[in-house]
């Protein structure tokens, strides 16, 4: 069983994740059972909207480039205001769910409309260890795309104004207006992130209420998820990064057995390797782009692992690439008179100057493999869709299985 370490601080859930002995593979359906995430707590910097409030003015850019305010939902009989996130799991979870409750009421006069508070230089990549983007306005609209997002998706990462009027605590939390624009609910949008589990449908509840002219039961219900990242939290991604750029650099010559146990991939790790040269065309992209994808997952039961297929004599300049990409990961150098034999080992030929990249789940499966030029987003998706589920974030598994291509 996974053994792994969550801190919380002052109600904060922090995805601090310390993974000692991660489990097999994940089921195609995962086991109901999941642990409840503690409420978050108001910050007393920015404290939580009183229900009763009106709806504070906003006019912020939305996925489509246009601004929508506020007046545009004026003919609504009730508005629900969603903090969003594109990083969070919790708030990937719940992506299913908002849909739900957009396909049933939308054409009852609700308007719905979510708000992304949060802004990456205030996300550490230790945080970002459950996604394929971050908090970006260009990453929200590929989420939006992938996901087939009807309703506006706004973006107040820039000053977080609109966020700090709301005093949201979490991604996601939700608030709901009446016709007259006052505030009527806030908090979770239901009792479990395990659908499987609801048994208190707050949001909907509300929502049924409002549009039949009663009041709703409980108008305050504490959200759960991932902390709003306030922009003072910038300080601790350079902080990070600091670390990282301290992190030692070390490239080892590699026999073929050891390259032939990467590819076995015995044990419950995910595993990413990458074979390539100093001479590819697109090294310095790629290379960039899985050793950030080693920062954002090797929380969890991954590794990645580069393997270099230069000659000897070109050893000193592969070390100098990779100590300026801060290559902490696990580097490997071959012989090049080794290349055919790994090639059959793994199934495929590729050129001494080409890459080729694969993700092996565990015990040995490969689930993407590509020669040349990557799609990091597909990368990302064979890993996540092999994770085995974390108990705080049940769903994961089943959420990037669409996502994957096998």
């Amino acid at each position: 069983m996974s053994r792994f370490r969550i801190l919380f601080a002052t109600g904060t859930l922090c995805l601090a994740l310390t993974q000692l002995n991660a489990q097999g593979a994940a089921a195609p359906h995962p086991s109901p059972a999941s642990v409840d995430l503690p409420a978050m707590k108001p910050d007393p910097e920015h404290p939580l909207m009183p229900i009763g409030t009106v709806a504070p003015h906003f006019a912020l850019k939305g996925v489509d480039d246009k601004i929508h305010t506020l007046a545009e939902f004026s003919n609504a009989k009730l508005l629900v205001v969603i903090f969003e996130s594109i990083h969070c799991p919790v708030s990937e979870n719940y992506e299913s769910r908002i849909r739900e409750l957009y396909d049933t009421y939308n054409g009852k006069g609700v308007a719905f409309v979510a708000i992304n508070p949060n802004n990456p230089v205030a996300v550490r990549l230790d945080e970002l260890g459950y996604t394929d983007l971050t908090d970006s306005p260009a990453d929200m609209k590929i989420r939006v795309r992938e996901q087939q997002i009807p309703w506006p998706y706004l973006y107040d990462g820039e000053t977080q104004e609109v966020v700090q009027k709301f005093g949201a605590v979490a991604t996601p939390h939700v608030f709901i207006f009446d016709r007259d624009r006052k505030l009527r609910y806030e908090g979770r949008i239901d009792d479990n992130q395990n659908q499987a589990l609801v048994k208190v449908h707050d949001a909907r509840d509300a929502i049924d209420a409002l549009l039949a002219g009663g009041t709703v039961a409980v108008a305050h219900r504490p959200a759960f998820g991932c902390s709003t990242k306030w922009l003072s939290k910038s300080k601790d991604v350079a902080r990070e990064w600091r670390t990282i750029m301290a992190e030692p650099v070390v490239l080892t010559q590699a026999s073929l057995a050891d390259v032939n146990a990467l590819r076995a991939n015995a044990g419950d790790n995910v595993t990413v390797v990458h074979f390539w040269s100093t001479g590819t065309q697109n090294v310095e992209r790629d290379f960039s782009d899985l050793e950030t994808t080693y920062r954002m997952f090797r929380g969890r039961a991954y590794d990645f692992v580069t393997v270099n297929g230069d000659s000897s004599a070109n050893t000193a300049k592969t070390a100098e690439f990779l100590k300026a990409q801060h290559a902490s990961s696990r580097n490997l150098q071959i012989s090049p008179a080794d290349l055919d034999a790994i090639q059959t080992a793994f199934g495929s030929k590729w050129r001494a100057d080409e890459e080729y990249t694969v993700v092996i789940a565990p015990h040995g499966k490969i689930v993407y493999a590509r020669e040349g030029p990557i799609d990091i987003l597909d990368v990302r998706h064979a890993a996540l869709s092999s994770f085995t589920d974390n108990p705080y974030f049940p769903g994961q598994s089943q959420y990037w299985a669409h996502f994957a291509i096998h």
